[in-house]
């Protein structure tokens, strides 16, 4: 939020002063929404964003950290917390790891769709491209399942 981003700037600012150091404003930018780095963008989600593709069924594993993001949550790292941050840390540095596209055939997109949420497996093949997942919005949660497989099929 800007306020938060404003206490931090300050905080920077007063750092640099503190130790006589300066900075040229004019190659910086303040409170843009996003930020390409190293080809890749940074938003308000973070690196998550970028990560949950790599990763299957990102948004059910990680449920019990992401909460603690969402309004009027009390910020509490505990056990499970803790642990889903390991096994993340662990999905993503271990197999299956996601082939490259080869030429432009033989695609399969399997989507599904549940009352928690949808999937999506990108295949050639029979080699995993890419996974990407989300959870419902709320008004989604009262949709059909005829609906939501639609749905699950436009979100591929």
């Amino acid at each position: 939020d800007e306020k938060e981003h404003e206490e931090h700037l300050k905080a920077i600012l007063e750092l640099l002063k503190k130790e006589e150091l300066c900075a040229k404003f004019s190659k910086y930018e303040f409170w843009i929404p996003k930020v390409q780095f190293l080809g890749h963008v940074i938003d308000s989600q973070g690196l998550a964003g970028y990560y949950q593709r790599f990763i299957e069924g990102f948004p059910k594993v990680a449920k019990p950290v992401t909460k603690l993001t969402q309004k009027k949550v009390e910020f509490e790292w505990g056990d499970k917390q803790e642990a889903v941050f390991q096994l993340l840390k662990q999905k993503l540095c271990s197999a299956p790891i996601l082939a490259l596209p080869e030429g432009s055939e033989d695609f399969i997109v399997y989507c599904d769709a549940s009352n928690k949420g949808l999937g999506v497996v990108l295949t050639q093949r029979e080699k995993v491209i890419s996974y990407a997942s989300r959870q419902l919005k709320i008004h989604e949660k009262n949709y059909t399942t005829h609906d939501l497989e639609l749905g699950a099929v436009v979100f591929a």
